[in-house]
């Protein structure tokens, strides 16, 4: 019985065993990937200390306010924002992402204007030279801008003396003596011919509305 089992199990196909090639094979394969790790590793490593030594010389600068970097991956930008918040600068990215975006080292001190800000997005460069230009322009607006308004506002008439009225009329002599008919006039009720005219246009539009309203309730009727 022991003798025909034997025969049995020894008849069965063994598991194939792997051959020197293909054991070759998968360990050269281990070794190119740790090799790429390594030279990956150390791309790394060599970038880290590239932007070390940019921000450290910009921080010790004291005349660079801002320091643009060269265009970057997303990876390698986002060493460069980590590295700078520790060094205390600010940091912004501008260009086109997976062509030539950048980011921007920036002293806290010395922030980014709104102008500034619109030239980097829309790719144009900044200047001391530029920053005056866009400065006269913005003045030059507001002088314009003034202009127009002043022109366009109705200049208020100070109020004056009523007995300047008739002073170039009949003379300082008797001035007093019209303005003060005219006063009088007023109080007891004379009203002048402008305000007159004023009141009828006034009650005449009144008139219209009241005689409208009377011909739609005779026609609903």
């Amino acid at each position: 019985m022991a003798d025909l089992l034997g025969s049995i199990l020894g008849s069965m196909e063994k598991p194939p065993t792997a051959s020197v090639d293909e054991k070759k094979k998968a360990k050269e394969h281990q070794v190119k990937l740790q090799k790429l790790d390594k030279e990956e590793k150390d791309r790394k490593e060599k970038f880290r200390k590239y932007v070390e030594k940019r921000i450290t010389d910009f921080v010790n600068s004291n005349e660079e306010t801002r320091c643009k970097m060269k265009p970057m991956n997303k990876l390698q930008r986002s060493i460069v924002h980590e590295m700078a918040d520790i060094a205390g600068l600010s940091t912004q990215a501008f260009g086109r992402e997976e062509n030539d975006r950048y980011v921007m080292l920036i002293k806290k001190e010395h922030p980014l204007t709104e102008d500034e800000m619109l030239a980097y997005k829309q790719g144009e460069t900044w200047s001391e030279e530029r920053a005056i230009e866009i400065k006269k322009k913005k003045e030059a607006e507001e002088r314009l801008r003034n202009e127009v308004i002043k022109s366009t506002t109705p200049a208020v008439e100070p109020t004056s003396n009523y007995k300047d009225k008739y002073n170039h009329l009949i003379g300082s002599s008797s001035a007093l003596d019209a303005a003060q008919k005219t006063e009088a006039n007023k109080s007891f009720g004379m009203v002048p011919s402008t305000n007159k005219r004023d009141q009828r246009s006034i009650e005449e539009t009144l008139n219209e509305i009241r005689a409208k309203k009377k011909q739609k309730t005779d026609v609903v009727l």
